[in-house]
């Protein structure tokens, strides 16, 4: 097929856009301001620390482990169907969170809030691709829609900062509602349906076999990051892997299977998926220690810490706007793995940088490097499969994304947590904030700190490492596929 000759998308669709935007804004919104909220959270509502952690963690459980179950059900009863039901989900789950009167109906509130979003980010994406058929158009649309994630996370710390002085703790919750409202009246007019016909029943099966796999490995991979190495996190993983094997068993023997594993036969959708969670697991893992410098070390608030994260964000945005055009003239290959060296040169710079004016720099160049694998691996990953298969293929991309988030900071985390055990004097513990919390004297904490800007710079290297290797294996990869818009030539 021609792709020259698809449909140009019009006014209609492009306001469709700024709709689906909206909730795609609010998902990644919500998890950083989230982040601010817990503490004035815990205090109002008593929580113990076991009940903060599942007010915090459960919203991304719900996400992660039912991404895979929604896109597959939005390619059974329609997208915008599933998408508009979210939407009244989420609003409703906003108000609950808000005005919750106890730590319990927090936590199931933010649990009705992950599975909403669980539908609500494949269901965009597929609905983005569906509308948008020019590749040029669609790398356009996708670039949007994935700066989205950035925007949000660029003004999360400032909007939750503000309605946290001015207003109650349930205030920043409340900010999803009016979207959701948008989206409840404009979608119905703006967004057509899309959908399989031919597919069959859903199998509740493969579901429950999905949840049992990636939830314990989602569990394990956090546990781990706390505590390191035991019984605990080892038990969760062993439990995850052995479902996820029975799962793809299944997948096998099904007619009409949850998800299509022939779709991994495909070299270049698979190499593509591989590197999209690679990134994620390499650059979350970073920015998450880099985060933790600025409080930490430098002994900024959690706000400030979280603007000294808004140049990357920043740079990030506008090269998920740039991306596109570049997309134009010059071949994925070239481009992603071209692009890639951004983040290989300020994960370099990370590594050595012993200034916060350094790593909010270094940051941002890192995040410079992001835009052309995350929209034309997109464009890829989803664009490889028939329309009405998009929903599925677009909770495969943002499950391996979440996968990826918690592998870095499980695997990145051990090697930051070994660098400091073999720096750190010995009454500095495991960890910086637990030598923070000990009163210990300043020379001692000064070696901690040190202990700590090694452990980051080690994982830096390392993620330097890992992205250049990537960035070799994609530009061969991908070395025929044609720039956007021009003639298919594998």
């Amino acid at each position: 097929m021609d792709i020259v000759a698809a449909p140009k998308a019009g006014r209609r669709e492009w306001i469709g856009l700024a709709v689906l935007a909206l909730p795609t804004l609010l998902v990644s919104l919500d998890t950083f301001v989230m982040l601010l909220a817990l503490p004035p959270v815990a205090t109002a509502l008593g929580a113990t620390s076991s009940e903060q952690l599942w007010i915090m963690d459960v919203y991304g459980f719900m996400v992660a482990g039912f991404m895979i179950t929604m896109g597959s059900l939005g390619d059974r009863i329609g997208r915008r169907r599933l998408l508009l039901a979210s939407a009244l989900v989420f609003g409703v789950a906003s108000v609950l969170a808000a005005y919750a009167n106890s730590p319990e109906l927090l936590i199931g509130a933010r649990a009705l809030l992950g599975l909403a979003g669980a539908a609500i980010t494949p269901c965009t994406l597929s609905l983005v691709m569906n509308l948008f058929r020019d590749p040029r158009q669609q790398a356009s649309a996708i670039g949007i829609w994935g700066g989205c994630f950035t925007v949000g996370a660029v003004i999360g710390p400032v909007v939750g900062g503000v309605l946290l002085e001015h207003f109650w703790w349930g205030a920043v919750f409340l900010i999803g509602v009016p979207a959701m409202v948008v989206l409840l009246v404009a979608g119905p007019l703006l967004l057509p349906e899309y959908r399989d016909a031919s597919a069959g029943r859903i199998d509740l099966p493969s579901v429950a076999l999905s949840l049992a796999g990636i939830l314990p490995l989602i569990q394990g991979l956090k546990q781990l990051a706390a505590s390191g190495w035991g019984a605990g996190p080892a038990g969760f993983l062993v439990v995850g892997l052995v479902f996820g094997w029975l799962f793809l068993r299944r997948q096998r023997r099904l007619v009409d299977p949850l998800v299509d594993l022939g779709l991994f036969r495909k070299r270049t959708f698979t190499v593509t998926l591989g590197s999209m969670m690679t990134y994620s697991m390499l650059s979350g893992g970073v920015m998450v220690f880099v985060a933790q410098y600025f409080q930490l070390v430098d002994g900024l608030s959690p706000l400030k810490s979280g603007l000294a994260l808004v140049p990357g964000m920043i740079t990030s945005t506008v090269s998920f706007q740039v991306a596109p055009l570049l997309a134009r003239w010059i071949r994925p290959g070239r481009l992603i793995a071209g692009a890639l060296v951004f983040t290989v040169v300020g994960m370099g710079l990370v590594a050595v940088a012993d200034s916060t004016a350094m790593l909010v720099v270094a940051f941002a160049v890192t995040c410079l490097g992001v835009a052309p694998l995350i929209v034309l691996g997109t464009n890829l990953v989803v664009g490889s499969v028939p329309p009405e298969k998009a929903g599925t293929a677009a909770a495969l991309s943002q499950t391996g994304n979440e996968f990826g988030y918690a592998l870095g900071i499980a695997v990145l985390g051990s090697v930051v947590t070994a660098v400091y055990r073999s720096g750190a004097p010995s009454s500095g513990g495991d960890s910086l904030a637990a030598a923070l919390s000990a009163g210990l004297p300043d020379a001692v904490l000064e070696q901690a700190r040190d202990a700590f800007t090694s452990g980051l710079h080690v994982a830096a290297v390392i993620a330097a490492v890992v992205i250049a290797g990537m960035a070799v294996l994609l530009r061969v990869v991908l070395r025929k596929l044609p720039v956007l818009g021009g003639t298919d030539g594998h």
